[in-house]
């Protein structure tokens, strides 16, 4: 039962160890990214919204907004919505072709459960007005060497097309008007048994003998038979040739044993023109990321008339799916003590020349003047080093730097601590001074 200090169901909340994280994932993506040529997009938290749509996020307009006749808004639902906008908007600004990728919270009316939130951080990556397959593959190896880095291991690409898809449809007889009911059948190909979708496929039309035939095609054939069977088909053969080229470029990039030609791969989405993919993990149901061609979208969306390829990473599930850090949160690098009123200023003065080496540094802000205690406070904190300036320090002119975890103790000049913790900061391979 929820209390009045949990957060909103399906929404939560992230203390610092949670975040920064999150926030090292996310630093990491966007530095692969960047490699690839492409270019963040931010876009607002909240759009116009659709009043087709039952989960959407709906957002209230009241006191001096209300009568002003503004179209309704909502919580931001994805980032391929914003895409389109600023498509339309920004066109003539844009280089072509246009590579952004988005990372950034969107909003679901949905029912919160285990692993599903309303509040979630989307992760997409497009490429709008190229043709090519190398547009394809682009998005693909930057997907894998995301994953790569994060440091998966496991995963694999399924890859696919809607044009086989389409040509296998041709080659057992489909006819046209049943073509998007079947796929979506087929697409339940690895949550149903075979026999229930051959079932499902003769609720929607199709005769026994063809029902039996695709679904064995597409779970006890071969590759080769399915590829064989596409011969007779000018759009399944145009298909191929697709996966092929995209294999063929991926072949330098991605490992040999993370690609399959996988022929019963649909993803369920009718705007797919052209290559399509997913990546799944061993030991994780559903698909860490996917996505594909989708040459006509953007228009549909209100954007101009382009091609586009991209993808999405479930970041959530893949954030879930990391390795654990190992290591305990740290607050603080330097820990400063302060061993009475007199030493308060001194005491503020050393955290500085510790955040001056690139460090992060705070004083003791507790009332006992015990070193014990503020020692323990040091260590609490996960600091590396502690900072001591008593009588004898303030004597001889100098500051005792502690090595928290060797117990280690060094006299150091007041005047050279800067140096002397930049150095200790770098020989740790901490990051240095802005």
């Amino acid at each position: 039962m929820p209390t009045q200090f949990d957060p909103p169901s399906g929404t939560r909340d992230f203390l610092a160890g949670d975040w920064e994280f999150r926030e090292s994932a996310f630093a990491r993506i966007r530095s692969v990214f960047a490699r690839y040529g492409f270019e963040p997009l931010v876009t607002p938290s909240f759009e116009y919204g659709d009043e087709g749509d039952k989960l959407i996020f709906k957002i209230l307009r009241r006191g001096e907004h209300e009568e002003t006749g503004e179209a309704d808004l909502a919580l931001r639902y994805d980032h391929t919505v914003p895409l389109a906008r600023v498509a339309a908007a920004y066109g003539s600004q844009l280089p072509t072709p246009y590579k952004r990728y988005a990372i950034g919270p969107v909003w679901r009316a949905d029912r919160p459960g285990r692993g599903r939130y309303r509040e979630f951080t989307q992760c997409d990556l497009d490429t709008l007005g190229s043709t090519s397959v190398m547009a394809d593959a682009e998005v693909v190896s930057a997907a894998h060497d995301v994953l790569a880095e994060l440091g998966l291991t496991g995963f694999r690409f399924l890859v696919n097309s809607r044009r086989v898809l389409a040509g296998l449809l041709e080659g057992f007889g489909v006819p046209a008007d049943l073509g998007s009911g079947v796929l979506i059948t087929l697409d339940k190909l690895d949550k149903l048994a075979p026999e229930e979708v051959g079932a499902e496929l003769r609720e929607r039309g199709l005769s026994e003998q063809t029902a039996e035939s695709l679904v064995g095609a597409l779970t006890a054939g071969s590759v080769e038979q399915v590829r064989d069977a596409l011969k007779t088909s000018e759009e399944g053969a145009a298909g191929i040739e697709e996966v092929d080229e995209l294999l063929s470029l991926l072949a330098g990039q991605v490992p040999a044993d993370r690609l399959v030609f996988t022929p019963r791969l649909v993803r369920g989405l009718s705007y797919y023109t052209g290559p399509i993919w997913e990546i799944v993990a061993d030991g994780i149901p559903g698909s860490l990321a996917g996505g594909g061609r989708y040459d006509h979208l953007i228009e549909q969306l209100g954007g101009p008339n382009v091609p586009a390829t991209g993808g999405a990473l479930g970041v959530e599930r893949i954030l879930m799916s990391l390795p654990d850090p190992g290591s305990a949160h740290s607050r603080l690098d330097v820990a400063v003590t302060v061993m009475g009123e007199q030493y308060a200023g001194r005491s503020f003065s050393l955290a500085a020349a510790a955040r001056a080496a690139g460090l992060r540094a705070s004083v003791y802000l507790g009332t006992s003047g015990k070193l014990g205690r503020q020692l323990k406070w040091a260590s609490d904190t996960g600091a590396r080093w502690a900072l001591i300036y008593g009588g004898a320090e303030d004597e001889a002119g100098t500051v005792t730097v502690r090595d928290m975890t060797s117990g280690d103790q060094a006299a150091v000049p007041v005047s050279e601590l800067t140096g002397y913790l930049a150095g200790l900061a770098d020989a740790a391979g901490l990051p240095g001074p802005a």
